[in-house]
Protein backbone atom coordinates (compact mmCIF):
# COMPACT_ATOMS: atom_id res chain seq x y z
CA UNK A 1 0.00 0.00 0.00
CA UNK A 2 0.88 3.71 -0.63
CA UNK A 3 1.09 5.86 2.19
CA UNK A 4 0.02 8.91 2.47
CA UNK A 5 0.91 12.18 3.59
CA UNK A 6 -1.87 15.29 4.60
CA UNK A 7 -2.18 18.22 2.80
CA UNK A 8 -2.34 21.66 3.98
CA UNK A 9 -6.46 21.20 4.40
CA UNK A 10 -6.23 18.25 6.34
CA UNK A 11 -7.05 15.90 3.15
CA UNK A 12 -4.95 12.81 2.65
CA UNK A 13 -2.71 12.28 -0.48
CA UNK A 14 -0.86 8.93 -1.86
CA UNK A 15 2.57 9.68 -2.02
CA UNK A 16 3.00 7.72 -5.20
CA UNK A 17 0.84 8.81 -8.40
CA UNK A 18 0.75 7.72 -11.92
CA UNK A 19 1.55 10.44 -14.33
CA UNK A 20 -1.16 10.41 -17.44
CA UNK A 21 0.62 12.46 -19.56
CA UNK A 22 0.91 11.78 -23.70
CA UNK A 23 -0.90 8.44 -22.77
CA UNK A 24 -2.68 7.27 -25.95
CA UNK A 25 -6.39 7.34 -25.16
CA UNK A 26 -7.49 3.87 -26.58
CA UNK A 27 -5.14 2.29 -24.21
CA UNK A 28 -5.85 4.88 -20.78
CA UNK A 29 -8.41 2.94 -19.74
CA UNK A 30 -6.62 -0.18 -19.57
CA UNK A 31 -3.81 0.78 -18.28
CA UNK A 32 -5.50 3.11 -15.51
CA UNK A 33 -7.64 -0.13 -14.39
CA UNK A 34 -4.53 -2.33 -14.14
CA UNK A 35 -2.67 0.07 -12.21
CA UNK A 36 -5.60 0.21 -9.72
CA UNK A 37 -4.98 -3.15 -9.27
CA UNK A 38 -1.70 -2.86 -8.85
CA UNK A 39 -1.76 -0.54 -5.86
CA UNK A 40 -1.97 2.86 -7.57
CA UNK A 41 -4.42 5.33 -5.87
CA UNK A 42 -3.61 8.15 -7.07
CA UNK A 43 -3.68 9.49 -10.74
CA UNK A 44 -2.61 12.79 -12.73
CA UNK A 45 -3.91 14.02 -15.81
CA UNK A 46 -4.87 17.01 -17.15
CA UNK A 47 -7.19 19.07 -19.81
CA UNK A 48 -4.34 19.12 -22.56
CA UNK A 49 -3.61 15.31 -22.00
CA UNK A 50 -6.95 14.40 -23.54
CA UNK A 51 -7.27 11.61 -22.03
CA UNK A 52 -9.74 12.41 -18.61
CA UNK A 53 -12.56 10.49 -19.79
CA UNK A 54 -10.26 7.08 -20.42
CA UNK A 55 -8.98 7.91 -17.01
CA UNK A 56 -12.01 8.58 -15.47
CA UNK A 57 -12.92 4.72 -17.01
CA UNK A 58 -10.33 2.57 -15.39
CA UNK A 59 -11.31 3.74 -12.44
CA UNK A 60 -14.88 3.47 -12.48
CA UNK A 61 -14.20 0.04 -13.61
CA UNK A 62 -12.71 -0.79 -10.50
CA UNK A 63 -15.04 0.63 -7.99
CA UNK A 64 -17.52 -1.23 -9.73
CA UNK A 65 -15.63 -4.20 -8.21
CA UNK A 66 -16.84 -3.03 -5.20
CA UNK A 67 -14.29 -0.66 -4.53
CA UNK A 68 -14.54 2.68 -2.84
CA UNK A 69 -14.30 6.15 -4.14
CA UNK A 70 -12.48 7.92 -0.99
CA UNK A 71 -9.48 5.36 -1.43
CA UNK A 72 -9.07 7.11 -4.81
CA UNK A 73 -6.96 10.41 -5.59
CA UNK A 74 -8.23 11.80 -8.97
CA UNK A 75 -6.37 14.99 -10.04
CA UNK A 76 -7.10 17.08 -13.45
CA UNK A 77 -5.56 20.43 -14.77
CA UNK A 78 -7.42 23.39 -15.96
CA UNK A 79 -4.99 25.08 -19.33
CA UNK A 80 -4.03 28.21 -19.92
CA UNK A 81 -6.79 28.53 -22.60
CA UNK A 82 -9.36 27.94 -19.89
CA UNK A 83 -8.24 30.70 -17.90
CA UNK A 84 -10.36 33.74 -16.59
CA UNK A 85 -13.38 33.55 -14.08
CA UNK A 86 -16.06 32.51 -16.97
CA UNK A 87 -13.77 30.28 -18.52
CA UNK A 88 -12.48 28.11 -15.78
CA UNK A 89 -15.82 28.04 -14.06
CA UNK A 90 -17.37 26.68 -17.66
CA UNK A 91 -14.05 24.20 -17.68
CA UNK A 92 -14.94 22.93 -14.21
CA UNK A 93 -17.76 21.92 -15.32
CA UNK A 94 -16.35 20.26 -18.31
CA UNK A 95 -14.12 18.35 -16.55
CA UNK A 96 -16.04 16.98 -13.83
CA UNK A 97 -18.76 16.11 -16.53
CA UNK A 98 -15.60 13.65 -18.08
CA UNK A 99 -15.16 11.77 -14.79
CA UNK A 100 -18.98 11.91 -13.29
CA UNK A 101 -19.13 8.72 -12.09
CA UNK A 102 -16.24 9.63 -9.96
CA UNK A 103 -19.02 12.49 -8.50
CA UNK A 104 -15.91 15.47 -7.35
CA UNK A 105 -12.17 15.75 -8.53
CA UNK A 106 -10.30 15.29 -5.80
CA UNK A 107 -7.43 17.64 -7.02
CA UNK A 108 -7.20 20.59 -9.72
CA UNK A 109 -4.51 23.07 -10.84
CA UNK A 110 -3.68 25.60 -12.86
CA UNK A 111 -1.69 24.37 -15.41
CA UNK A 112 0.82 27.08 -15.68
CA UNK A 113 1.62 30.98 -14.67
CA UNK A 114 1.48 31.88 -18.50
CA UNK A 115 -2.58 33.23 -18.63
CA UNK A 116 -0.81 36.23 -16.76
CA UNK A 117 -1.48 37.93 -13.17
CA UNK A 118 -4.74 38.73 -13.93
CA UNK A 119 -6.32 35.61 -14.72
CA UNK A 120 -4.06 33.78 -13.13
CA UNK A 121 -6.30 35.20 -9.93
CA UNK A 122 -9.92 34.92 -11.45
CA UNK A 123 -9.27 31.31 -12.16
CA UNK A 124 -8.01 30.77 -8.72
CA UNK A 125 -11.65 32.64 -7.67
CA UNK A 126 -13.42 29.98 -10.15
CA UNK A 127 -12.00 27.23 -8.38
CA UNK A 128 -11.96 28.37 -4.75
CA UNK A 129 -16.28 28.47 -6.15
CA UNK A 130 -15.94 25.02 -7.09
CA UNK A 131 -14.37 23.52 -3.99
CA UNK A 132 -17.24 25.64 -1.82
CA UNK A 133 -19.83 24.19 -4.19
CA UNK A 134 -18.50 20.05 -3.74
CA UNK A 135 -16.98 20.03 -6.91
CA UNK A 136 -13.55 19.76 -6.04
CA UNK A 137 -12.26 19.29 -2.53
CA UNK A 138 -8.10 20.68 -3.11
CA UNK A 139 -7.08 23.02 -5.23
CA UNK A 140 -3.51 23.84 -6.59
CA UNK A 141 -0.97 25.45 -9.09
CA UNK A 142 1.81 23.64 -11.66
CA UNK A 143 4.93 25.27 -13.02
CA UNK A 144 4.57 27.67 -10.59
CA UNK A 145 7.86 29.82 -9.35
CA UNK A 146 8.33 31.92 -6.58
CA UNK A 147 6.95 35.27 -7.80
CA UNK A 148 3.68 33.62 -8.85
CA UNK A 149 3.46 31.88 -5.65
CA UNK A 150 4.03 34.99 -3.54
CA UNK A 151 1.16 36.51 -5.96
CA UNK A 152 -1.42 34.27 -5.15
CA UNK A 153 -1.04 33.70 -0.95
CA UNK A 154 -0.39 37.74 -0.45
CA UNK A 155 -3.91 37.86 -2.39
CA UNK A 156 -6.18 39.86 -0.22
CA UNK A 157 -9.18 38.19 -1.52
CA UNK A 158 -7.41 34.83 -1.32
CA UNK A 159 -10.02 32.04 0.40
CA UNK A 160 -8.76 29.14 -0.25
CA UNK A 161 -4.92 28.25 0.45
CA UNK A 162 -3.20 26.60 -2.08
CA UNK A 163 -2.26 22.99 -1.48
CA UNK A 164 0.29 21.53 -4.42
CA UNK A 165 2.57 22.79 -6.95
CA UNK A 166 3.16 20.31 -9.27
CA UNK A 167 6.98 21.14 -11.42
CA UNK A 168 9.27 19.59 -13.20
CA UNK A 169 11.95 18.34 -10.39
CA UNK A 170 14.51 15.00 -10.79
CA UNK A 171 18.32 15.34 -9.79
CA UNK A 172 19.19 17.11 -12.67
CA UNK A 173 16.80 19.64 -12.29
CA UNK A 174 16.19 19.92 -8.36
CA UNK A 175 14.06 23.47 -8.18
CA UNK A 176 15.74 23.78 -4.61
CA UNK A 177 14.83 27.51 -3.83
CA UNK A 178 11.22 26.96 -5.00
CA UNK A 179 10.86 23.21 -3.45
CA UNK A 180 12.34 24.92 -0.53
CA UNK A 181 10.00 27.73 -0.67
CA UNK A 182 7.13 25.70 -0.81
CA UNK A 183 8.02 23.43 1.85
CA UNK A 184 8.84 26.37 4.21
CA UNK A 185 4.53 27.35 3.64
CA UNK A 186 3.39 24.58 3.84
CA UNK A 187 2.74 23.46 -0.11
CA UNK A 188 3.14 20.02 -1.22
CA UNK A 189 5.38 19.72 -4.00
CA UNK A 190 4.43 16.88 -6.84
CA UNK A 191 7.67 16.36 -8.98
CA UNK A 192 6.37 15.45 -12.54
CA UNK A 193 8.81 13.92 -14.85
CA UNK A 194 10.78 12.35 -11.85
CA UNK A 195 12.31 10.35 -14.29
CA UNK A 196 13.49 12.58 -16.68
CA UNK A 197 10.81 11.37 -19.58
CA UNK A 198 13.61 8.66 -19.71
CA UNK A 199 16.73 10.21 -20.73
CA UNK A 200 18.71 8.97 -18.06
CA UNK A 201 16.75 5.38 -17.33
CA UNK A 202 18.31 3.26 -20.56
CA UNK A 203 21.84 4.21 -19.55
CA UNK A 204 22.12 5.19 -16.06
CA UNK A 205 24.85 7.48 -15.09
CA UNK A 206 27.46 5.78 -13.07
CA UNK A 207 26.50 7.85 -9.94
CA UNK A 208 22.70 5.69 -10.38
CA UNK A 209 24.33 3.12 -11.28
CA UNK A 210 25.95 2.28 -8.27
CA UNK A 211 22.96 2.60 -6.25
CA UNK A 212 20.79 -0.05 -8.40
CA UNK A 213 23.55 -2.44 -8.19
CA UNK A 214 24.12 -2.00 -4.37
CA UNK A 215 20.24 -2.49 -3.49
CA UNK A 216 19.10 -4.90 -6.43
CA UNK A 217 17.02 -1.76 -8.01
CA UNK A 218 16.02 -0.31 -11.22
CA UNK A 219 17.26 3.26 -12.48
CA UNK A 220 13.34 4.58 -11.90
CA UNK A 221 13.43 2.83 -8.72
CA UNK A 222 16.26 4.81 -7.81
CA UNK A 223 14.91 8.14 -8.76
CA UNK A 224 11.48 8.07 -7.32
CA UNK A 225 13.12 7.01 -3.57
CA UNK A 226 15.38 10.30 -4.23
CA UNK A 227 12.46 11.81 -5.10
CA UNK A 228 10.30 10.68 -1.61
CA UNK A 229 13.53 11.30 -0.06
CA UNK A 230 13.74 14.78 -0.94
CA UNK A 231 9.89 15.33 0.58
CA UNK A 232 8.39 15.19 -3.06
CA UNK A 233 5.29 13.55 -4.88
CA UNK A 234 6.47 11.96 -7.59
CA UNK A 235 4.34 11.07 -10.56
CA UNK A 236 6.16 8.88 -12.43
CA UNK A 237 4.63 7.73 -15.82
CA UNK A 238 4.34 4.46 -17.50
CA UNK A 239 2.60 3.33 -20.71
CA UNK A 240 3.82 -0.16 -19.91
CA UNK A 241 1.51 -2.36 -17.45
CA UNK A 242 4.47 -4.62 -17.25
CA UNK A 243 6.42 -1.35 -15.38
CA UNK A 244 3.66 -0.20 -13.14
CA UNK A 245 3.86 -2.26 -9.98
CA UNK A 246 8.46 -1.67 -10.36
CA UNK A 247 7.58 1.88 -10.26
CA UNK A 248 5.83 1.33 -6.75
CA UNK A 249 7.91 -0.89 -5.51
CA UNK A 250 10.44 1.95 -3.96
CA UNK A 251 9.48 1.47 0.06
CA UNK A 252 11.86 -1.59 0.84
CA UNK A 253 14.74 0.42 0.74
CA UNK A 254 16.12 3.59 1.28
CA UNK A 255 19.21 5.36 0.56
CA UNK A 256 21.66 7.52 2.75
CA UNK A 257 22.62 10.54 3.38
CA UNK A 258 25.80 9.88 1.52
CA UNK A 259 24.19 8.33 -1.01
CA UNK A 260 21.24 10.93 -1.61
CA UNK A 261 23.82 13.91 -2.02
CA UNK A 262 25.42 11.63 -4.82
CA UNK A 263 22.35 11.98 -6.78
CA UNK A 264 21.93 15.56 -6.09
CA UNK A 265 23.20 17.74 -9.18
CA UNK A 266 22.41 21.13 -8.01
CA UNK A 267 24.78 22.64 -10.62
CA UNK A 268 22.59 21.03 -13.33
CA UNK A 269 19.89 22.62 -15.21
CA UNK A 270 18.35 19.97 -17.38
CA UNK A 271 14.40 20.16 -18.04
CA UNK A 272 13.34 17.64 -20.17
CA UNK A 273 9.80 19.40 -20.50
CA UNK A 274 8.58 23.04 -20.52
CA UNK A 275 9.98 26.10 -18.63
CA UNK A 276 7.57 28.87 -17.25
CA UNK A 277 8.58 28.88 -13.63
CA UNK A 278 10.18 32.26 -14.69
CA UNK A 279 7.20 33.98 -16.73
CA UNK A 280 5.62 37.61 -15.88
Amino acid sequence: MVPLRTLQNGSSIPTIALGCYNLPAATTGELVFQACHAGYRHFDTAVLYHNESEVGQGISRWLAEGNHRKDIFYTSKLWNSQCGYKQATAAIDDCLAKVATLEYIDLLLIHSPLCGPTKRLETWKAMEDAVIAGKVKSIGVSNYGIGHLEQLVNWNQLRIYPQVNQIEISPWLMRTEIADWCQAHDIVVEAYAPLTHGYKLTSPPQEVKSVMDKYGVGAAQVLIRWSLQKGHLPLPKTGRIERLAGNLDVFGFELTAAEMKQLDHPEAYEPTDWECTDAP
